[in-house]
C-alpha cells in the first residue's frame, strides 16, 4: 500500500508537493500614530506591497487594520519600516472585560469603548464556588429546580 500511495502522489492534481503552503486568512490590526495624510498614504502603501486584500486606516484611533493571508510579525515590520513607531493593538472592547478599572488595564488615551488587554482584567472562572453557586442560580435555564 505504500508504494501505490507513493506512485499516485505523482499522477493526483492533490499531491502535496504541488500544493503551496499559504498561510491562512489573518486580520492585524496595529496601533500606529499619524498626524496626517501623507503618514496615512505612507503606512497604507508599504502594507499594499505585501498583496493583502483589504487595508483600512483608520486616523482618529490610531489603528490599521489588515486582512488577508499574511504573517502579523511581517505586517508590524513592513508598517515600523515607515520610521513609524507601531506595536500590535493592545485594546479590547469595554464589555469583555470583567474588572475593566484594574490599573494596567484602564487607559486614558484607549478609544472610547476599550481598555487595554491584559490578564488582571480578565476574571478567572474556573473556582468551583462559583460553578456551584451557578448550578442553583435563577439566571440559569439548566438549573436545578427543586429549589
Amino acid at each position: 500500500m505504500g508504494a501505490l500511495d507513493y506512485l499516485s502522489n505523482f499522477f493526483s492534481a492533490t499531491s502535496t508537493r504541488s500544493r503551496s503552503r499559504r498561510k491562512p486568512m489573518q486580520t492585524v490590526e496595529i496601533k500606529v500614530k499619524m498626524d496626517c495624510d501623507g503618514c496615512e498614504r505612507r503606512v497604507k502603501n508599504s502594507v499594499k506591497s505585501m498583496k493583502v486584500k483589504t487595508v483600512e486606516v483608520n486616523r482618529k484611533q490610531s489603528r490599521v487594520t489588515v486582512s488577508g493571508n499574511v504573517d502579523p510579525n511581517k505586517v508590524l515590520k513592513n508598517v515600523k519600516s515607515t520610521g513609524k513607531r507601531a506595536e500590535f493593538w493592545p485594546y479590547i472592547p469595554y464589555n469583555l472585560v470583567s474588572y475593566p478599572y484594574v490599573a494596567q488595564a484602564y487607559d486614558k488615551r484607549a478609544p472610547a469603548g476599550h481598555v487595554k488587554n491584559v490578564v488582571q482584567a480578565v476574571a478567572v472562572h474556573n473556582t468551583t464556588d462559583e460553578h456551584i453557586t451557578h448550578l442553583f442560580s435563577d439566571d440559569n435555564p439548566n438549573a436545578c429546580s427543586i429549589m
